[in-house]
């Protein structure tokens, strides 16, 4: 195991805009302690942001709903959803209590795409909600920092149109 796989990221890091945390979060290990006890640990390799009530890529762009409460709480929850009836979307909350932002988990080092993410790490619809800095089922501790980090567009969302979906705000290794 690699140097500070065991310090599990604190609420300061996730209370901050989610353009600060989504690059941060490259080289972060993500863990998930499985039911037979097993720790399954990756390093987080893409992130996309999402930012708040104004960016209509984001899913709390259309208000507070059932969805997207945790998006409004402080930062440092999971915030997981199904699309296309099949595939988790991972993401973590961002930001301070009613300032709705999070970043979707797009790929680890052993897999890419966000529902091979959540496929991986056996995330499913009970994590919505978990606290990253509690639970003891689920948490991002320090890791390498990459040395470079490449931008990109957002994935998947031409329904935004296209000012939205041409952000910068997709980060990867």
């Amino acid at each position: 195991m690699k140097p500070g796989y065991c310090d599990r990221l604190t609420r300061g890091f996730y209370t901050r805009d989610v353009l600060d945390v989504a690059p941060d979060l490259l080289g972060k290990v993500l863990s998930v302690r499985l039911p037979d006890d097993t720790v399954v640990r990756s390093a987080i390799t893409e992130v996309e942001a999402y930012r708040g009530d104004g960016d209509l890529a984001c899913h709390a762009s259309k208000g507070r709903t059932d969805r997207t409460e945790v998006m409004f709480h402080e930062g440092g929850k999971v915030y997981i959803y199904l699309i296309y009836g099949i595939h988790w979307m991972l993401n973590v909350v961002t930001s301070t209590e009613d300032v709705p932002q999070a970043v979707l988990i797009r790929g680890v080092e052993q897999c890419y795409g966000p529902g091979r993410v959540s496929r991986f790490f056996s995330v499913d619809r009970s994590y919505y909600g978990e606290d990253l800095t509690l639970s003891p089922r689920i948490w991002i501790a320090d890791g390498d920092k990459p040395s470079q980090i490449k931008t990109g567009c957002r994935i998947g969302i031409d329904y935004a149109g296209d000012y939205w979906k041409s952000r910068p705000w997709r980060f990867f290794v």
